[in-house]
């Protein structure tokens, strides 16, 4: 049995010197930036891949192809092509930051389990104890007149809203969850929904910028040349490359652009089409294409539920049970208070089993017993192992605490072992003059064990 100790307690520290940002106690697997400004999923470092992946050929463009193609036009127009192709890449890169880089929609954690429907706190259970209540695990509410069930959340303790869902990668439940994007290291909910379709939306059309312009190069060589296109192709690579490039991208982030269409005229997200299947039963959220586009595109986004660098209280290392009772989470079973039950006990929830025994054996003295001998158990509890084998060798004939003065009390068979291997020392300790009496007191102490 393992006994962990109590919490110390600096007597010189101060309130305020405990406390911490909200990011730094936070307890989702998100990263932090610039002390809480920016929150990121926990595979932000897919993130560098994907800027690489649009910086790259934009730049390969700039140098090999759009540069050529500032000569080949007019002054204006042909530095236009390099303003565009830079000033849409910036553009495609900010609104990637605000997808990754914001809160999607987290809905912060209860602290505690929330109290049943109903419960009014004044059921109790014998010696003014509350009962153990269960939670119910799913429940219903109704959304545009149709019944909607929204499930309870054991990490986060707390019941879903409506399409709110719990990201297993970034361990918190979020609004209007769409689905946890690895392209962009973050979840895509509710406040960062609208910048991830105009970011895969905006990456699409520069793809199709490049793509054509490359083409226009290509078209400029065998001009100016006179050639066919296989010759002008081989006079510049680097636009072959892009052209293959930019077309295989195209059927990824297009094909991504025209599914979120669909999902936006039909109001559904990406988590709710591929298991629900609104197309076999009525989507309570539907109204109608027109105002479904106006409420992801033109309705205000709602502000974060969290400050992430407002102060909190730094948490306690071993937060105690509360006694007898409580509100149980609906994945658990019966509360067990019985630490050899596979539990560990911790040392506030030494005084929640004192309501099992009675003795010196019940306080929160610091029992740790290990078989083999007495040098683990603590001096309070030595000396009453001890009393007991000085009581049955007839040296200390006084009674021991370890009894109650009214009513019975039987022991375990581990403390009378204890006992009897304490008695053994004492009965060859004593000498030959007190054999015969050692022998007695023995055999006095068997007849009672």
């Amino acid at each position: 049995m393992y006994v962990v100790p109590p919490p110390s307690r600096g007597s010189g520290s101060t309130a305020g010197s405990d406390d911490l940002r909200t990011y730094q106690a936070w307890k989702g697997s998100n990263i932090f930036f610039l002390q809480g400004r920016f929150i990121f999923g926990p595979d932000v470092r897919s993130l560098a891949l994907t800027i690489f992946l649009i910086v790259a050929p934009v730049s390969i463009f700039c140098v090999y192809v759009a540069r050529h193609l500032m000569d080949a036009f007019s002054q204006h127009l042909g530095i236009s092509i390099m303003v565009v192709a830079v000033v849409f890449t910036l553009y495609d890169l900010v609104l990637l930051l605000l997808t990754s880089g914001r809160d999607p929609g987290i809905i912060p954690r209860n602290a505690h389990p929330p109290e049943p429907e109903g419960y009014d706190g004044s059921t109790e259970v014998g010696g003014g104890q509350t009962p153990q209540l269960r939670l119910p695990r799913v429940k219903e509410v109704e959304v545009n007149g149709i019944t909607v069930k929204i499930k309870y959340c054991d990490t986060c303790m707390l019941y879903r809203p409506p399409r709110c869902s719990h990201c297993s990668i970034c361990n918190n439940c979020v609004e209007r969850f769409d689905h946890h994007c690895p392209w962009v290291g973050q979840c895509i909910g509710l406040r960062n929904y609208r910048f991830f379709f105009m970011f895969v939306f905006s990456t699409t059309l520069l793809c199709i910028y490049v793509f054509a312009f490359c083409w226009v190069y290509i078209k400029r060589i065998m001009e100016a040349e006179e050639t066919t296109i296989w010759k002008a192709m081989g006079k510049t690579p680097a636009s072959i490359v892009l052209i293959v490039y930019t077309f295989i991208s195209m059927w990824f982030v297009g094909g991504l652009t025209a599914f979120h269409l669909y999902l936006i005229s039909t109001n559904q997200t990406t988590y709710e089409n591929f298991r629900y299947r609104y197309d076999r039963r009525a989507n309570p959220y539907n109204k109608g294409v027109v105002e479904n586009f106006k409420e992801i595109f033109f309705t205000s986004i709602p502000p974060s539920r969290n400050n992430f660098r407002a102060k909190v209280p730094r948490e306690p290392g071993l937060p105690a049970r509360p006694v007898g009772g409580g509100f149980m989470s609906p994945n658990m079973g019966k509360a067990v208070d019985d630490i050899e039950m596979g539990r560990k006990t911790v040392w506030n929830d030494m005084g929640s089993g004192t309501d099992h025994c009675e003795g010196p054996l019940c306080s929160n003295d610091g029992l740790n017993i290990k078989e083999g001998g007495l040098g683990e158990l603590s001096p309070e509890i030595r000396t009453n192992v001890e009393d007991i084998g000085e009581r049955g060798a007839g040296l200390h004939p006084r009674r021991s605490s370890w009894g109650r003065k009214s009513g019975s009390w039987e022991m375990s068979p581990e403390v009378l072992a204890l006992a009897a291997r304490v008695g053994e020392p004492n009965r060859v300790g004593g000498g030959s003059s007190s054999s015969s009496s050692l022998t007695t007191g023995n055999r006095h102490v068997d007849q009672k064990l």
